[in-house]
């Protein structure tokens, strides 16, 4: 009971702390309310993976490893490849991670970054198919490095990139001859996630840890250059008026992100 207590005291205090912050105009940290912390991107860190990335955005650090395998399709789509989404918040990345079976924010993570690629339909999956029962199964592996917030960007940005650096793999007789490829993956959009935290009156872009325990409410916005994926509503509400305030934000800072998965 004494330690609750304690927690409940200390997120009060902390969001005393941030609403006096931005009742200046600025966060804690200084940033305005729709500007990112620094953003780093480094693709090719496995040299086992047919495709692999790791993101940063400020200090959150996020892995993912792509592989290819034969698969069985879906009952209902024979001829339509496999892709397949895990996603692991490792011990070591904070405090507040335990080791054991996926946590429910482990499985929101793998649903949240899996939805905003699949809706964006950027992968033809039907040129996966072999032939009849064998198809190509691409699964992506997000590992969260190290968590001060907003993780859920951190893998969306890094599991894109990872595609980005996807080769693939040769077929021969219905099997895959690891290391031999034939081609990049190809890709027909870059979508991006945005997320965004409520404080009081205010929409905080890109979320700090100290930001996400205090929030009221929280929306991720996926977006490619010209379409919004999904949209995932973590808790609280959003009025009209702030989720299509959000949503042009969305676009813009989706944007800034793309071009530094392009090099620009």
């Amino acid at each position: 009971m004494g330690e609750e207590y304690t927690d409940v005291i200390m997120k009060r205090v902390r969001k005393g702390v941030l609403l006096n912050s931005l009742k200046k105009g600025k966060r804690y940290d200084g940033r305005a309310v729709d500007e990112l912390r620094p953003v780093e991107i480094e693709k090719g860190v496995i040299s086992t993976a047919e495709g692999s990335a790791v993101a940063r955005i400020g200090k959150t650090q996020v892995l993912v490893g792509v592989k290819f395998d034969v698969a069985t399709p879906f009952p209902d789509r024979p001829k339509e490849g496999v892709m397949m989404m895990n996603s692991e918040l490792l011990p070591l990345a904070s405090p507040t991670f335990e080791s054991g079976p996926p946590r429910e924010d482990a499985i929101e993570l793998a649903r949240v970054v899996d939805r905003g690629i699949r809706s964006a339909e950027i992968i033809d999956l039907d040129s996966f198919y072999i032939e009849e029962d064998k198809v190509l199964g691409l699964f992506l592996d997000i590992y969260v490095l190290d968590h001060d917030g907003n993780y859920l960007d951190t893998s969306a940005l890094a599991a894109t990139a990872a595609l980005t650096d996807t080769k693939m793999p040769k077929i021969e007789e219905g099997k895959i001859v690891r290391g031999e490829y034939t081609g990049k993956l190809d890709l027909k959009a870059l979508p991006v996630a945005t997320t965004f935290v409520k404080i009081g009156e205010s929409w905080l872009l890109d979320p700090s840890r100290d930001e996400e325990l205090a929030m009221d409410s929280r929306i991720t916005i996926s977006t490619t250059e010209g379409h919004v994926c999904t949209m995932q509503k973590g808790k609280g509400f959003i009025t009209r008026k702030d989720l299509l305030d959000n949503v042009e934000v969305a676009f813009k800072k989706g944007n800034e992100l793309r071009n530094i998965l392009k090099g620009d």
